[in-house]
């Protein structure tokens, strides 16, 4: 009797979970687009307040809005979260090291200069200036600590909070730019007329008794006669654009990262660490460099004893030549120039770091389908797992004088949200200090689970399956293949809503979404990630094809009922496979190329196709011929949906246009669509993200041969 009372609660329970989820609805289309990402999250020194970057799509301007929020952590209540700034343009925080200020970048004051005004052919300067601003955290309004035509490109704090460090390209006077205005009218100098940076220095006070003094007297436009902020003071040029300073504890040293001016990522050697003196600064003093390698270097701190630097590797090598291996930590000897590897044994996918007080890295890594936090204190000792949820963590943030730590955590079912931990040995009592995505919560989600599979060659692949609401574990479902970009990335236990991934919206509409994390992804080990070169698209195309095979055989996926798609990476994947098979019903396609030769020469980031190709198109011809779908198109069958910002040029616009005409000329059912002023990334208008996601839906329901969704 003890057991039959047991079961019959099992079975209350059980219909009370289904009920509750019978009485949420799914998520909609436009709830879906309204979802708010996190793009920054800072501790304040002494760990009471956190500084929050949030944005979100503001639908009647047309806009996604950036704007900064405030948490302040009183100790004994839950705290309280007010919005900082309101400009809907506001990013990249960081507090001063006394806590008094918060700095960071807003183009809320756009250039209006006139045609030309800029000095040379690139645009994004012309298009509205990025300005240093200051905002204190117990209220006020914020300010322009520099003022220009010139976008600051990175910044820093010294130690002391009086000083405030900025590179900008190197400014011209005006009689510079009506120079160059009556010589070159407006024909533009491709690579001719681009300079490298200044690097600034600018007194705090300074800029305060500027702000103060603002509107109490008339402009004095010679101040402005050099082009550079009054008030401020060079310290360094360099020849390349400088994507990120910091300062070493001690004020006595600036670490800044060099990238190519133009931002195209065409030369490895133009991604370097280099170092500046900054007692007796001398702007004909050149920097001097800490790093030589074939790597893009980024996320660079100064340690704690002042005399290295930490970075991060994302692509390339810095032992050797040029190679993509998973993502590390490393710091250099601003002194010998000597590098040296953290956790040089970690298989797994090192992402974006903090150090805490002690001087430790905390960091988030990927090992599978899991992004949890791992510290370390030794560079030589492996990485110690911190965290227990099951999920990913980013955006990851610690006090400087405290052990808080700050996070954005999401699992498949749990929105993004920021979290605050009293400390490392307590983050399983983190509490969330945002709720932004709630609405998620309220909605009967998608369920999800890992995966796994094996490839022909006998090697171990997997990837997440979404299935659609009240199917979980379902057999014989209409199944979509999502292919994730990158590369090197993978898909797994996280929460992500957007115009790239969208597989909550596609499981909604009937699809069992199938994520396969392919050879060249993220998580698994160097050998796993290089297992695609020279092979860039047939291995990886060859490990999706089998777990396909494997769903259907273990009864899971419906073979009479699947389709296809992708972006960027994912979109030439999804063009190469439609080429190889005629199983998929439909197919959604955007910014992937077709072949490699143009796609090549038009890309901002050359050196890593070469590298997947196996050399440059002269070297390597074959091989960008046989990798390429453009040759196999007269194969297809599938009809297929493709989408490209108009002014992309990762993934030349001209690829899709190329892709438009061969299928047109096939007599294949397929339409093209252009969303006008966007690069690869949809980030100007949120409208195009949503309708691009609308209508692949729809595509996915015309040709995929399943019933509309309610």
């Amino acid at each position: 009797m003890k057991n039959r009372n047991l079961s019959l609660c099992s079975v209350v329970v059980l219909l009370t979970v289904f009920a509750l989820a019978a009485d949420k609805p799914k998520i909609t289309l436009d709830e879906f687009f309204n979802a708010v990402d996190f793009t920054a999250v800072k501790v304040s020194p002494d760990g009471h307040s956190v500084v929050i970057g949030a944005e979100h799509a503001d639908w009647e301007q047309n806009i996604f809005r950036q704007d900064l929020w405030l948490y302040r952590d009183d100790g004994r209540s839950q705290g309280a979260l007010t919005q900082l700034t309101q400009s809907g343009h506001d990013s990249k925080p960081e507090w001063s090291p006394d806590g008094r200020w918060i700095a960071f970048l807003s183009e809320r004051k756009p250039s209006t200069g006139k045609e030309g005004d800029s000095g040379d052919s690139e645009s994004k300067d012309k298009e509205g200036a990025s300005q240093l601003y200051l905002v204190a955290p117990s209220g006020g309004e914020a300010f322009p600590a520099t003022q220009g035509e010139e976008s600051v490109h990175a910044f820093a704090w010294s130690p002391d909070s009086r000083t405030l460090y900025f590179a900008t390209r190197t400014p011209w006077t005006k009689a510079q730019k009506d120079a160059y205005k009556k010589e070159w009218k407006d024909v533009e100098q491709y690579r001719a007329a681009e300079r490298g940076d200044m690097i600034f220095s600018l007194e705090v006070a300074d800029a305060l008794a500027r702000n103060a003094a603002a509107g109490t007297k008339p402009a004095d436009d010679s101040e402005n006669a050099s082009g550079a902020t009054p008030g401020s003071h060079p310290v360094a040029t360099t020849p390349w654009r400088a994507q990120e300073l910091v300062v070493s504890p001690d004020g006595r040293r600036l670490a800044f990262m060099s990238e190519s001016i133009s931002e195209r990522n065409e030369l490895i050697g133009e991604y370097e660490i280099y170092a500046v003196d900054l007692v007796g600064a001398s702007v004909d003093r050149p920097p001097r460099q800490l790093t030589h390698n074939e790597a893009v270097e980024q996320d660079i701190r100064w340690a704690h004893d002042n005399k290295h630097v930490f970075f991060e590797i994302e692509i390339g090598s810095v032992e050797g030549k040029y190679k993509d291996t998973q993502p590390r930590l490393y710091w250099v000897n601003a002194d010998t120039g000597d590098v040296q590897r953290w956790a040089s044994d970690f298989g797994g996918a090192v992402s974006p770091y903090a150090l805490t007080p002690d001087g430790a890295p905390l960091l988030a890594a990927r090992l599978g389908t899991e992004v949890q936090l791992y510290s370390e204190s030794q560079p030589s000792a492996p990485f110690a797992k911190r965290s227990n949820w099951p999920g990913t963590y980013e955006h990851v943030a610690a006090a400087e004088r405290s052990p808080k730590v700050a996070f954005v955590y999401s699992s498949l079912e749990k929105p993004a949200e920021v979290y605050l931990a009293d400390s490392i040995d307590k983050l399983a009592d983190a509490r969330p200090i945002t709720s932004f995505n709630k609405l998620f919560t309220e909605r009967d989600l998608p369920k999800g689970k890992l995966y796994r599979w094996t490839a022909e060659d006998g090697t171990q692949v997997e990837g997440m399956l979404m299935y659609p609401p009240g199917k979980f574990e379902a057999k014989n479902l209409p199944m979509f293949v999502f292919i994730h970009g990158g590369p090197a990335d993978a898909d797994g236990d996280h929460f992500e809503a957007d115009w790239y991934v969208w597989d909550r919206l596609a499981a909604n509409q009937g699809w069992l979404v199938f994520e396969p994390n392919y050879r060249g992804s993220s998580g698994y080990g160097d050998k796993f990630l290089m297992g695609i070169v020279p092979e860039m698209v047939s291995r990886p195309g060859k490990d999706i094809l089998a777990g396909v095979d494997a769903l259907v055989k273990d009864g899971i996926a419906d073979p009479d009922h699947l389709a296809i798609g992708g972006y960027s990476y994912g979109g030439y994947m999804t063009n190469w496979l439609i080429t190889q098979t005629t199983r998929f019903k439909a197919a959604v396609t955007g910014a992937g190329a077709v072949e490699n030769v143009a796609n090549w020469g038009n890309d901002d980031t050359t050196f890593d196709d070469a590298y997947f190709l196996g050399g440059l198109p002269w070297e390597a011809a074959q091989r960008y011929h046989d990798e390429a779908a453009i040759f196999q198109i007269d194969k297809v069958k599938t009809p297929t949906h493709m989408v490209a910002g108009a002014d992309d040029i990762r993934v030349a616009v001209l690829e899709d246009y190329l892709l438009d005409r061969a299928l047109h000329t096939l007599g294949v059912p397929s339409t093209l669509l252009l969303f006008p002023g966007e690069g690869h990334s949809l980030d100007k208008d949120p409208w195009h993200g949503k309708i691009k996601v609308r209508e692949e839906l729809k595509w996915l329901q015309k040709y995929g041969g399943i019933a509309a969704a309610p």
